[in-house]
């Protein structure tokens, strides 16, 4: 690993770090804040998942969280999205290939030998994180924006135990049936139906996602139609999942709708991982 830079930040300190990872068989990179009291031991971990074209910089810039983890004494990672660099399988489209790894391990040619963002996220970064900071594996948290807040909430229930809280804005909640999904695990994937372990509205339905959730879609989304959060919301009424829920009036998809509420996420995700 070797740290490409590092601020000081909210009393605390943003890294920006590369390694080799072996579960995409590239060089990531990632950003981690850890607050003043990681120098006096292991803190939480919160983990933030971006979206669609976004890198490890877009949350770690935009979405104002530093200040409130530093409050509570929490640690946040911001990977990346997806492989990338020379000989990685890319394409013209904004929402396949690099920047679109959609958090699932690729099945499929030419996206297999590198697209694997499931394990990278749950086993490579993990390992390395836990082994080179000092970080509480038994206090994790997840959320994520978008497609990370798809990302969020399926690798939360593919692991069961883990995460002590979840949350997400704006998620992509039901992708095998929205083209935010159908067409990236028709790719990535080789069917619609591969994606349905991919999927929180059918995980929920199948009684997965046992933490806490916290979610946030703005009213005036304009990507509102794939996100489908009604299904989501339906899913979890019928299993009656402990879960939050709310239409923010009037706010949208982007980055002022993530930063205007960050601070309800991380004071939610405090209140589980100091419990």
């Amino acid at each position: 690993m070797e740290t490409v830079s590092e601020n000081r930040c909210f009393g605390g300190a943003q890294g920006v770090h590369t390694h080799a990872s072996i579960a995409t068989g590239t060089d990531m990179t990632f950003g981690l804040f850890l607050p003043e009291e990681a120098a006096d031991g292991p803190v939480p971990l919160l983990w933030y998942l971006s979206g669609l074209t976004c890198t490890h910089e877009n949350a770690m810039v935009k979405a104002g969280a530093q200040a409130h983890a530093a409050e509570h004494g929490l640690a946040i990672v911001f990977p990346d999205t997806s492989p990338r660099g020379k000989g990685v399988a890319d394409d013209e489209a904004y929402d396949l290939g690099q920047g679109a790894g959609f958090y699932v391990d690729a099945t499929e040619a030419p996206w297999a030998p590198h697209f694997r963002m499931e394990s990278y996220v749950l086993s490579d970064l993990t390992e390395l994180l836990f082994d080179g900071f000092p970080l509480d594996p038994g206090r994790q948290g997840i959320t994520g924006h978008s497609m990370g807040g798809h990302g969020a909430l399926t690798l939360a229930a593919k692991s069961p135990g883990r995460f002590r809280s979840v949350s997400a804005f704006a998620p992509i909640c039901n992708p095998t049936n929205s083209d935010w999904g159908r067409k990236q695990f028709e790719a990535y994937l080789g069917s619609i139906e591969a994606g349905d372990a991919h999927d929180a509205t059918n995980l929920v339905k199948a009684g997965a996602l046992d933490a806490p959730i916290l979610i946030d879609t703005g009213t005036d989304d304009q990507f509102g139609d794939y996100l489908k959060t009604e299904e989501l919301a339906e899913a979890l009424a019928t299993r009656r999942t402990e879960a939050t829920l709310r239409l923010q009036k009037g706010y949208d998809h982007s980055y002022f709708f993530v930063s205007t509420f960050i601070a309800d996420h991380v004071d939610f995700h405090a209140e589980a991982l100091w419990r």
